[in-house]
């Protein structure tokens, strides 16, 4: 029988009488029947949707099918309750992706959740490799009942990944899919000036060029460059998917091929993936014995940007475009210069000044032939599960898998390129360039056994399991850095055109390095379930979990949640009401997080803070230079987990048998916060790590599903799912701050710390400001600043939708929204601070409407007015709704394919990605949970078309 699966309920995969399948053909609804709710938790444990005491969501594979995103977490976002989801980067391929569940639970430690594929952890949350067609289902787990199974590596909630398989007893059944589309760049509310705008803003400074020219020449000034269309350009991105499912009576498998590129907004960057993968599943004649083995395999190639992984040039114009194509001036005209020689030839050693930076910027961005960084990544994702029927009630089970990847880069700036030869000039030199290649292996190896008991007596059904588990991680990375590269012969990741080390001159030294790391975790639990005559159930966890991190007496840390419900509307009293199904559950329980420190974009939590509890001397340079050996790190022998208890009440509904939800309720307490802690300088350290504080976060969750129609020529069905949290720190030894950013007890989680602008004074054109005592000031002073209240985590996520259908045309869209969190806009702050166009910057033409003694009442200050940098000026509510999806299509009639047919089914469609925003926030993307824009790469808007045919 086809089914569908969709978003409908917290914790549930609903399969729904007469729904169509993947292609949306229509079902025979005489041949079919209602197949009765199921939910997938972890580890294999699966419960009918009435007797789940759980608060969790499954995302079925439409909604993440034909989808033009690398990561599948890009297509997640806004379809599941409680989930924050933010890209921080829209480059091809980028793993900067935040994924919070119910709130940020430290401040320091690592706060994303747990993701398992198939049974096997990931090590960390990039998901380049992983093709989301060949996903079957996402479970989000969320509460304490869910999740404490999964001990201390579950706190910040679980991610169940389950990819696709075949079916016993099915034909063969061949897939092929493809989508070609462009992305675009989306627009800004910068307002920057264009070259007569900037002229003219430069000549009432009285600066610059603008001052030399009268009205009429700056009126028709000849060049007026757009260095936003010079830097990025539209791409394109396509992909194609081959997949096979067939099945005999004992074995079913599912194989699939798939491609994706993706082309970046900025020249040079690109995005290939090649994967391959291969899931059997297979059962004895007895059906007492189980097994299925499952392989992954994907290779991806990805050119990006420097900046993408080094943060320390953001801020630098001459490599970064996304700073670059704002600041660049557009009287200037580009293309002149077609290599670095030329650019050298014509600028010198003068990068920034007149503008050259624009050049510089130019010269950057030809990739292999300037700055260059190629990545390579192979993984191997492998597991293999087995379970045996010793009695009815008896089955043993094991799971064992692997992910492996292995990493190859190739960043550098070419010997052609500008910068390298500039620097060669500059000190004296006749090579330039730089080449750093890396390598890295990691294994992730988990193994899983247990034993479990089920058992039906009358009324009462008892479930029991004993589980033992396994973490190992094993790392490896090299990197060799190369300094002097011959122009003549090099070539990139080859070795040739390396100049030798000049041991005379201590010139064109190259430089080695390596890193090993060994990590592991040992757990022991148990689970226990009960039900009593479908009304009422209970279940149970206690897990005991060992991680290397922890000094002996700490290593080890215990867990458990409870969880019960009461099916309302299995009682008498309940006979004959609307509700086909009324549900209340509670469960509580407790975690520890062992990954204290927070891992970065690609990083592996596990493999962070291996020495805190142990005191690290290390060798290096003194005071002038003398080697010696000094203390890195004082040990802290107490440190352990944070301590993570959670309570949740929900309430399941459906009722005639159209409108379909729950509601969940939360709080999320997290105690023994690991943070630093002073400590007496004498010991040559101010602080050390260790665990003091508090924290928790409280929210509600509400989903919504209402089938409004449905029959065999249209059907109609609106969906929406919205979440509440809020964060407080209740305990804290002392305030933290950090530039514009506070930590204190009372207090959200990273609250702005700032100066309340008041305006423009019309006497004048200052900035005018409230100091702290209340008075109107002129001047931002430290001691004026004020908690505001507002952080940059959204209070309010969720998403809403339809999906609706008439005879074969098909409209599915999807908004998501995040609301209520502010950010500051240093990069306007850029574009509105006159001192950067008088150092040879473009700036907004909104300096155009800057206080004059004939322009007094405007929110513009005197062009040669001080600002501050401290203020709340430029602090937006950067909430937003944001048309994530929409797809139109056409399933082509069954009537146009027979049995002779090589083609058994069609479907053609159109779609969008990011295709509108709507918000306050003047920059490309309001999107991200970081504190400033500056130098975000933006999501890009997507067009594509596709099709789905079936053989």
């Amino acid at each position: 029988m086809n089914v569908k699966l969709r978003v409908l309920s917290v914790g549930a995969l609903f399969f729904i009488n007469g729904m169509y399948n993947a292609q949306k053909t229509k079902v025979d609804t005489a041949q079919s029947k209602e197949i009765e709710e199921v939910v997938v938790l972890g580890y294999n444990r699966t419960y009918t949707k009435p007797k789940d005491v759980s608060a969790n969501t499954t995302v079925s594979a439409e909604v993440m099918e034909n989808r033009p995103n690398v990561s599948f977490l890009n297509s997640l976002q806004g379809s599941a309750p409680g989930v924050t989801i933010a890209s921080n980067s829209g480059s091809p391929g980028s793993a900067k992706i935040d994924l919070v569940i119910r709130g940020i639970s430290s401040l320091s430690a690592d706060t994303e959740p747990l993701v398992i594929i198939d049974g096997v952890p990931t090590g960390a949350n990039q998901f380049r490799n992983l093709n989301a067609e060949d996903i079957e289902t996402v479970s989000v787990l969320r509460d304490a009942a869910a999740t404490s199974i999964y001990g201390n590596r579950g706190a910040n909630g679980v991610l169940l990944v389950k990819t696709k398989g075949g079916k016993f007893n099915s034909k063969l059944k061949l897939s092929y899919s493809t989508m070609t589309g462009v992305s675009i760049m989306p627009k800004n509310k910068y307002n920057m000036a264009d070259a007569h705008q900037l002229l003219r803003i430069q000549k009432n400074n009285g600066v610059l060029l603008g001052n030399t020219l009268t009205d009429d020449q700056i009126n028709n000034y000849p060049i007026n460059t757009d260095w936003e269309k010079t830097f990025f350009k539209a791409d394109v991105t396509q992909q194609h998917n081959i997949s096979a499912t067939f099945g005999g009576e004992n074995t079913s498998v599912y194989s699939s091929i798939g491609y994706l590129e993706q082309g970046g907004l900025v020249p040079n960057t690109k995005f290939q993936r090649f994967t391959f993968r291969n899931n059997i599943t297979g059962r004895s004649e007895d059906k007492r014995f189980n097994y299925t083995a499952i392989i992954g395999l994907g290779y991806s190639k990805r050119r990006q940007l420097n900046q993408e992984t080094n943060s320390g040039i953001n801020g630098n114009i001459v490599q970064n475009p996304l700073l670059g194509s704002f600041m660049s001036l557009p009287y200037l005209q580009s293309g002149q210069y077609g290599s670095g020689q030329q650019l050298y030839d014509a600028i010198g050693n003068a990068s920034s000044a007149n503008g050259n930076f624009a050049y510089v910027l130019e010269d950057v961005l030809r990739g292999d032939q300037s700055v260059f960084g190629r990545f390579n990544e192979t993984s191997i994702f492998t597991s293999a599960t087995t379970s045996y029927k010793l009695t009815d009630d008896i089955t043993i089970n094991n799971r064992t898998g692997a992910d492996i990847k292995m990493g190859n880069s190739f960043a550098g700036r070419h010997p052609n390129g500008y910068l390298s030869i500039v620097v060669a000039r500059n000190a004296g030199i006749e090579y330039g360039g730089s080449e750093t290649i890396g390598n890295s292996r990691e294994l992730n190896f988990t193994t899983v056994s247990s034993v479990n008991y089920n058992k039906v007596f009358g009324d009462h059904t008892i479930g029991l399991g004993a589980y033992m588990e396994y973490n190992k991680v094993h790392f490896y990375s090299s990197a060799q850095v190369q300094n002097g590269l011959d122009p003549k012969n090099f070539v990139i990741g080859t070795g040739v055109g390396y100049i030798p080390f000049d041991p005379d001159k201590d010139i064109y030294v190259p430089s080695v390095g390596a890193n090993k790391i060994t990590a592991g975790a040992l757990s022991y639990f148990a689970t226990a379930d009960y039900d009593y005559a479908d009304k009422y159930g209970f279940s149970g966890t206690l897990r005991r979990d060992g991680n290397y991190r922890f000094a002996p007496g700490n290593k080890w840390g215990t867990f458990w949640s409870v969880g019960g419900r009461w099916n309302i509307d299995k009682e008498n009293f309940m006979e004959g009401s609307v509700f086909d199904m009324l549900k209340l559950r509670a469960s509580y329980g407790t975690q520890g997080n062992a990954n204290v420190i927070a891992a970065g974009d690609d990083t592996n939590p596990m493999l962070l803070a291996t020495g805190i509890s142990r005191e690290v001397n290390i060798v290096g340079n003194g005071y002038g230079n003398t080697p010696g050996y000094f203390l890195n790190n004082i040990a802290n022998p107490t440190v352990q987990w944070e301590e993570i208890k959670q309570a949740n009440i929900g309430l399941d509904f459906k009722l005639f048998k159209k409108l379909e939800g729950n509601v969940d309720v939360y709080r999320k307490s997290t105690d023994m916060l690991y943070y630093n802690i002073p400590s007496s300088a004498i010991t040559g350290q101010y602080n050390f790590r260790g665990n003091y504080g508090g924290l928790k976060n409280e929210g509600v969750e509400v989903v919504l599903r209402y089938n409004i129609l449905s029959n065999n020529d249209y059907k109609l069905t609106l969906f929406a799912n919205a979440s509440y949290n809020e964060n407080k720190i209740t305990k804290l030894l002392i305030p933290v701050s950090t530039g514009s950013l506070l930590l204190e007890e009372g207090g959200t989680i990273n609250e702005w710390n700032l100066v309340p602008y008041l305006g423009v004074n019309p006497n004048n054109g200052n900035e005018l400001y409230l100091d702290s005592n209340g008075n109107v000031s002129e001047q931002a002073l430290e001691k004026d600043r004020r908690k505001t209240g507002k952080n940059y985590f959204p209070k309010y996520t969720g998403g809403f939708g339809l999906n609706a259908e008439y005879k074969g045309f098909f409209l599915d869209a999807l908004f998501s929204f995040q609301a209520k969190f502010w950010r500051s806009d240093n990069q306007l702050t850029w574009a509105l601070n006159p001192s950067y166009m008088r150092s040879g910057n473009n700036v907004s033409a909104d300096l155009l409407n800057a206080w004059t003694p004939d322009n007094r009442e405007t929110d513009i200050p005197s062009l040669n007015a001080p600002m501050s940098s401290i203020t709340d000026r430029l602090l937006y509510d950067a909430s937003y709704l944001r048309l994530k999806n929409i797809t139109l299509g056409y399933n082509v009639p069954k009537r146009f394919f027979n049995e002779k047919s090589v083609v058994k089914a069609a479907r053609i469609f159109l779609q969008g990605e990011n295709i509108m925003t709507w918000t306050k926030w003047r920059g490309y993307d309001p999107e991200g949970l970081g504190t400033f824009p500056l130098s975000v790469y933006p999501n890009p808007r997507t067009f594509s078309i596709g099709a789905n045919l079936d053989f």
